[in-house]
């Protein structure tokens, strides 16, 4: 059976023929539906089936054996090489930045982690030898995906970077906003019952990823204590809470809905006073419909009602809407301030939109039960609907930033290096900040809960941060980072004794 491993050896070694990451996934998900899943199988398979599997390209196919022919006799030297030279070390996979905009819909879950590998070394003694040079940012960056492996451990390597980028995102907006680089911009509004997670003391607002899985999900979980819910804010509405819809504006006329569970019609008139006394604006508005809609116990009959108060087929509307659906059990209120210009059939298309707002809202349940999750990016005003369809923090753009953020820190021997050998330089170097991370969580998570181990984090970071000049002129600087300094901060009965 195919490992994780192989397949990211084999997107290497397609990637390494100068294809696209995006073109090696689908050659990749091609070869995989001929149960063709390692270099190995590829490289013993009659050479009809891998043609096959790149739909008769002859061509493609025997140029793909040979490689895999190829690269498995260099393994294979590689391996004597090192049975006899147990004291050298084999040359590390090279990993490469990942294109913009990668299409998940069209990867399976492993084929997107593996993409998405990070570098990783926990020697000690290498280590606590190497200082880099960075900005804050990135060093953020790090301590979140590293963090979330310990406080949310059922998120796929994908969602901790996209949570971590959200944190780096957020950070550097209020950063901005406190030294007067930009202005305070306008909050974007979520709906309520919007789920949240906190990540390094910050509430990302998030997305559930429906039905992804990969085959680290059946992995076991950290040793923290406490179950992953203790990140998550209570955003899940209970059964008499109102959920609201964002206002929506047109020519002088502005619309909010609101919903709430109701188990008995009965019930309507002592839930629309409790609104009304929560939000005593809402009864300044020129209208405020209703519907109900409940249920007869086990019976599929419906009870239905609806009041217009002057807004012409409201109630209908809402009804209709609530059928449509297939909603029971719930009660609508569609508020108007009517702002004296007829909207004709926008009119209903406001409503609808309001409506399906509340409802969605009161409709969401949240739990952190295992299911992957995006963070969700409320700046972006033209998100890709290619792959996700709402604006996200993509995992790609984390990795990439990580890659290239942590340099040799100044007066570092070995003078001027080519582009490729500064790269690797940098590559393992964030190798190291990683190793050097997961180890101090790793001595923290046996005793801490999940709620302290995320506000230690934050501490432990302002702790090791680079010192750059305060203010504006401090924007984006660079200063040096020791690694010693993190492993510092471990628990002192995990060290050892020297």
């Amino acid at each position: 059976m195919a490992t994780q491993n192989d397949l990211q050896e084999l997107l290497r070694l397609l990637t390494a023929r100068k294809m696209s990451m995006m073109a090696a996934m689908g050659q990749v998900k091609a070869l995989q539906a001929k149960n063709l899943r390692s270099i190995a199988q590829i490289a013993e398979a009659p050479l009809a089936t891998v043609e096959e599997a790149l739909a008769g390209d002859a061509k493609a196919a025997k140029s793909l054996q040979t490689a895999c022919k190829s690269h498995g006799k260099k393994s294979n030297k590689r391996a004597a090489e090192d049975s006899s030279s147990p004291g050298d070390g084999a040359k590390k996979p090279r990993l490469e930045a990942t294109r913009r905009d990668l299409d998940y819909s069209s990867m399976s879950g492993d084929n997107l982690e593996a993409a998405l590998e990070l570098p990783l070394t926990e020697d000690e003694e290498l280590i606590r030898k190497t200082a880099v040079e960075t900005n804050r940012a990135p060093l953020v960056l790090a301590f979140a995906v590293e963090l979330l492996r310990f406080t949310m451990p059922e998120q796929p390597p994908s969602s901790r970077l996209s949570l971590a980028q959200a944190v780096v995102s957020a950070n550097s907006r209020s950063k901005a906003v406190s030294i007067g680089i930009e202005k305070p911009g306008k909050e974007e509004l979520l709906s309520e019952g919007q789920p949240k997670v906190k990540v390094l003391t910050r509430q990302i607002p998030v997305l559930k990823r429906g039905g992804y899985s990969w085959s680290g999900s059946s992995q076991p979980t950290s040793s923290t204590s406490s179950s992953s819910s203790a990140t998550v804010k209570a955003s899940q509405p209970s059964p008499h809470k109102w959920t609201a819809s964002q206002k929506l504006s047109s020519r002088g006329s502005v619309f909010i809905a609101h919903a709430v569970s109701i188990s008995s019609p009965t019930a309507r008139a002592n839930l629309v006073k409790s609104l009304m006394a929560e939000k005593p604006e809402l009864e300044t508005a020129s209208h405020n419909a209703w519907a109900v809609r409940t249920t007869y116990g086990n019976s599929p009959l419906k009870q239905e009602a609806s009041f217009d108060d002057g807004e012409s087929g409201c109630g209908d509307f809402m009804l209709k809407l609530l059928r449509e659906l297939d909603i029971s059990n719930t009660l609508v209120i569609l508020t108007r301030w009517y702002g004296g210009v007829m909207l004709g059939q926008d009119r209903w298309c406001l409503m609808r939109e309001c409506i399906n707002d509340a409802l969605s809202a009161q409709r969401r349940t949240w739990s952190l039960s295992g299911e992957a999750v995006w963070a969700l990016d409320t700046q972006d005003t033209q998100p890709s609907v290619s792959t996700v369809g709402m604006p996200i923090h993509r995992p790609e753009a984390a990795r990439n930033y990580l890659l290239r953020s942590f340099g040799p820190a100044p007066g570092a021997e070995g003078g001027k290096k080519t582009a490729t050998a500064a790269n690797e330089e940098r590559l393992e170097n964030l190798g190291r900040v990683l190793g050097a991370l997961r180890l101090l969580f790793a001595s923290w998570a046996g005793v801490s809960s999940r709620e302290e181990l995320d506000r230690r984090a934050w501490g432990w970071y302002m702790t090791v941060r680079p010192d750059v000049d305060a203010g504006p002129a401090g924007w984006g600087a660079k200063g040096t980072l020791k690694l010693d300094r993190i492993l510092g901060l471990r628990r002192r009965d995990t060290t050892k004794e020297t």
